[in-house]
């Protein structure tokens, strides 16, 4: 499927993986609205996104607020596709951490991206797509919350794929540490060590780029063969190195 004039509509897509999949599908001629939680965010994600002459639009929400969501797809036309980088992440152990702090990283990642589903999918075009944001590489040991909410999303994906079929399709993308604005409270010192440790451990002995993952949201959304799938951009993080 070609991407040329489908809208696509990216949940978090004012800053990281979701801006950069924006620029990627704007080159492609896509029709492309970003939300955010700002104004001031999404206003700068546009600035930037139209320095290439790219036409784009945006909307500053809450894009866990069930109303707000409503709200905004009522007053827009159907989109071909909607991604969602709804999450974050979160460190330490099943003991580390008080149960609030679990309990609200598996919210913002598994429900807010459930209750999206829900509203998402009466707006689509028909032959269109839902795209989810899981991850890889983590450790129930050292990502506790985040691990349970990746682990819901795949298995969301996999219902979601099979209620929805064969009119539309289902996927999420699982991408492993990548250097993004999600450590914006790094400094870059740190993330360069960080991103240095983390290769030492991955077979291909390095991060992923921003483009690299982002092209895996491209290929879902162009290839409508495939659904219920998780596709791993994580340079083999899970298969170990030669000792």
């Amino acid at each position: 499927m070609k991407l040329a004039q489908q809208r696509l509509l990216i949940v978090g897509g004012t800053s990281g993986f979701g801006e950069t999949v924006a620029s990627q599908a704007l080159s492609k001629d896509t029709i492309v609205h970003v939300i955010g939680h700002s104004q001031t965010h999404v206003d700068a994600a546009i600035a930037r996104l139209r320095a290439s002459g790219a036409t784009i639009s945006g909307t500053a929400l809450d894009a866990q607020d069930a109303h707000q969501l409503a709200v905004f797809f009522s007053s827009q036309p159907k989109f071909d596709h909607v991604l969602s980088f709804l999450g974050g992440a979160m460190g330490g152990g099943f003991l580390d951490n008080d149960v609030a702090t679990i309990r609200q990283a598996i919210e913002d990642k598994f429900f807010a991206n459930l209750q999206l589903a829900k509203v998402a999918a009466s707006h689509l075009n028909a032959h269109g797509s839902l795209i989810f944001t899981s991850g890889a590489g983590g450790h129930p040991y050292d990502a506790s919350g985040a691990i349970v909410g990746n682990q819901a999303i795949n298995t969301m994906v996999a219902g979601l794929a099979v209620e929805m079929a064969p009119d539309y399709w289902v996927n999420a993308v699982a991408p492993t540490w990548t250097p993004t604005g999600l450590w914006r409270g790094m400094t870059q010192q740190q993330v360069a060590e960080q991103a240095q440790s983390f290769a030492q451990g991955v077979p291909l002995q390095r991060v992923a780029t921003k483009d690299e993952v982002a092209s895996a949201y491209l290929y879902l959304m162009q290839n409508d063969f495939v659904t219920g799938q998780v596709l791993h951009v994580d340079g083999g993080v899970d298969l170990g190195v030669k000792g």
